[in-house]
């Protein structure tokens, strides 16, 4: 009844440590971080335990000092450090030895032949962690060797003009996907000739949405194009989610609405492919300054989030176990520092386990399903740093190691962004299912807008790559889509030289080019317009007053529902009724018998969102049984609902791996296995009241064991301590 396969890889977790049963989490995989001298002593220790064994390192950066220093093939290499405009190396954490890297073709080899060593020991896939170019690098004597390469011109600063600054983020993304080809191919080429051996390459990455708010470049949805990638790690969690935005002029963090939108782009880079994506969730954060409970209340967040996209069922579990079943953290409102609480980790660990049951064939909305999407290009990463700003604000870097709202107004001025948050929030904050769509992709696969009744656009804080998008668009309009175009044309970097005005094409924006692709007028009055069976709306104003003034926001939503009612009337009554926004203030989702819900703050009223029947709670370490559940605004929850558990003995939760239960004449019996030191709690639907628990040790010890009966549910609670060896339990009638 229960099937687990290592093999399907469906949860695993990253460390850069030895094993240790404390941490042993009973995923399918664990990725071992860093190559160094113990990297063959870590992949058998974790493989003796039965794991599928990846490699992760960091691509951009890491403890790569030999190279740096010229040990490697007799030449320093400090001139591929990034550097910002000051000169100054840009550095990861806080090791001066340990810079940022322009990915040269160097580089790429060195890192080739460090990672040969993890193929040659036997690692089933590697992961090559966060491509990362920061917008204020670009002054390394490497970069300026690269730009007269790719260009065919003498460097510029990048802060010298806006083109500069465009066409430095260009280099920047040709040079890591150049990188992130050669060492796939190469090694993919060395796993085959050598072993006979397929290896998989992954790219664990930022979203598309944090990575241009924090101001960093990176190949995103470049990496589609890469054959040897053969998918991806969302790297979202509660320190890119936590980043404060704008939403009716209040600056604040909204970790879960912006982390519904992280993992909303990130499923992006599969859609239509049969490329594989983990969303990563971390029980606590970068940032070690926090309490226990602003942790769990983060992760929940964030993991309801992600919940929340059902095309998605895998997960990275967390980073560094290490460092949340060991590490201490501070006392809530007194002074010293505690391990996880007890509960915590109990939790933590029946979600983890219920989260390689989440390929559900079934899923519905229970609230409102009509999504709206949000086009968004990686060229948003290219304006993220401007000539008008100060020397300051241009080198300015953030990273999430500390609390954004500690930082002056100018800096966190600067990680607002507010135009792509000006046409998210107003409609997520009203009940769409807004979904950030990849532009890029639609010149990529046939058809990938076709999911989409509505799509925003703005070209204020983004650029579209090629000519032949709008082409796209104006099909997808012309059989029954409803554009929304926001945007004044006040952009600095609509001068930039790229196609729109270069050559026969003498365009202002590519807006204008939109429009006559549309064959409506280039300069458009603002208003609605039928297009063949769809419509364009134009609301012309700058995208970020859409963040800052709440009466702008309602000219967003109301130029919406236009466009929607134009398109609509032109298909008749069913097109309408289908394309109602029906306003409300929470989002459920039903993936299986997993109920996954949250209600929003700062919506349409206050109301909680209400469910009746039988639910088990899966954020509460004793799964409790609940037969009404109240989510109030800012509160999330996720539920197994009973009444899809089917008949006889059915396991609902466990904070253990649970591979296979045997049922008998007499009861039933399973294997759990976990790290040592935590308490397991296990709900299990079952015909008969048990009489007797009894819990058989790897030594072959038995003792009884507590159990709780439901009567109403028809369901037993047993507690028992966690083992990686294994506890045998069985449950008697």
């Amino acid at each position: 009844m229960i099937s687990r396969d290592r093999s399907n890889e469906v949860t695993g977790f990253q460390e850069g440590g030895p094993y240790h049963p404390s941490y042993d989490l009973q995923t399918d995989f664990v990725m071992v971080y860093g190559i160094r001298g113990d990297l063959k002593e870590r992949i058998r220790a974790w493989k003796d335990k039965s794991y599928v064994v990846h490699l992760m390192t960091g691509v951009s950066w890491g403890g790569y000092q030999h190279y740096l220093n010229g040990e490697v093939d007799g030449r320093t290499h400090w001139d591929e450090a990034q550097k910002n405009r000051r000169n100054e190396h840009i550095i990861h954490g806080t090791s001066v030895d340990i810079p940022y890297m322009v990915p040269t073709i160097a580089y790429a080899d060195f890192l080739t032949e460090q990672i040969r060593v993890a193929v040659d020991a036997g690692v089933e896939a590697i992961h090559l962690e966060e491509p990362e170019f920061w917008v204020e690098g670009g002054y390394s004597d490497a970069f300026k060797r690269e730009w007269e390469i790719y260009y065919r011109e003498p460097w510029q600063p990048p802060h010298a003009t806006v083109d500069a600054q465009y066409r430095a983020s260009k280099l920047k993304v040709h040079l890591y996907a150049r990188t992130l080809d050669r060492i796939c191919n190469t090694l993919k080429e060395y796993a085959k000739v050598k072993y006979d051996r397929n290896i998989r390459f992954y790219v664990p990455t930022h979203s598309l949405i944090n990575y241009t708010q924090w101001r960093i470049v990176s190949p995103e949805s470049k990496l589609l194009e890469l054959p040897g990638v053969d998918g991806y790690i969302a790297q979202v969690w509660t320190g890119t989610a936590q980043t404060p935005n704008v939403y009716n002029g209040v600056r604040k963090e909204r970790t879960f609405e912006t982390a519904f939108l992280e993992y909303g782009i990130m499923q992006e880079l599969v859609r239509g492919t049969d490329r594989r994506m983990w969303f990563l969730h971390d029980p606590i954060a970068d940032d070690p300054k926090h309490t226990w409970e602003d942790y769990r209340q983060n992760y929940i967040r964030t993991l309801v989030a992600s919940l929340l996209h059902p095309h998605v069922s895998r997960y990275e579990v967390c980073p560094w176990p290490r460092r949340i079943y060991q590490g201490t953290y501070p006392k809530q409102g007194e002074e010293g520092r505690v391990n996880i609480p007890a509960a915590y980790a109990t939790e933590l660990q029946v979600v983890l386990n219920t989260l390689a049951d989440m390929d559900q064939p079934d899923t519905e909305w229970l609230t409102s399903n009509l999504q709206i999407g949000v086009l968004l290009a990686d060229s948003a990463m290219f304006q993220r740093n401007h000539p008008d700003w100060s020397e300051e604000a241009t080198a300015f870097k953030y990273d999430g190691t500390e609390v954004a709202s500690a930082l002056g107004s100018e800096f966190m001025e600067l990680l607002d962004w507010s135009p792509f948050y000006g046409l998210t929030l107003p409609l997520l904050k009203h009940g769409a299912a807004v979904r950030p769509v990849q532009l890029d992709n639609a010149g990529r696969f046939a058809g990938y807008l076709d999911d989409y009744k509505a799509l925003v656009l703005s070209y204020e804080y983004m650029k579209p790559e090629s000519a032949g998008l709008h082409n796209v668009l104006a099909e997808w309009v012309k059989d029954g889509g409803a554009l929304v175009y926001v945007g004044d044309g006040s952009d600095d970097f609509h001068r930039v030289r790229e196609w729109w005005n270069q050559g026969t094409k003498k365009y202002a924006s590519p807006m204008e080019h939109l429009f006559t692709c549309l064959g409506l007028e280039a300069s458009l009055q603002p208003g609605v317009y039928s297009v063949g069976q769809g419509s364009l709306a134009y609301l012309n104003v700058h995208p970020a007053q859409c963040a800052l003034q709440a009466d702008v926001a309602d000219q967003l939503r109301s130029t919406v529902r236009e466009a929607l009612a134009a398109a609509g009337s032109s298909q008749g009554q069913d097109a309408v009724a289908s394309q109602q926004w029906d306003t409300m203030n929470s989002m459920a989702l039903r993936r299986g018998p997993y109920v996954v819900a949250a209600v929003l703050e700062e919506s349409v009223d206050a109301l909680p969102f209400v469910l009746n029947g039988m639910y088990v709670d899966l954020l509460n370490a004793d799964l409790p049984v609940l037969h009404e559940v109240a989510i109030a605004p800012g509160q999330q929850a996720l539920l197994y609902d009973l009444s899809r558990a089917g008949n006889g003995v059915r396991l609902v939760a466990a904070a253990s791996r649970i591979d296979a239960v045997e049922e008998r004449d007499n009861g039933f019996a399973f294997v759990a296995r976990g790290p040592e030191g935590i308490q397991a709690s296990a709900r299990f639907r079952c015909p008969r009241k048990p009489e007797q628990v009894v819990l058989g040790a790897a030594d072959g010890s038995k003792s009884q064991g507590a159990y709780v009966w439901d009567e109403a549910s028809e369901t037993v609670l047993l507690r028992y301590d966690n083992s990686p060896n294994g506890v045998q339990v069985e449950i008697l009638w």
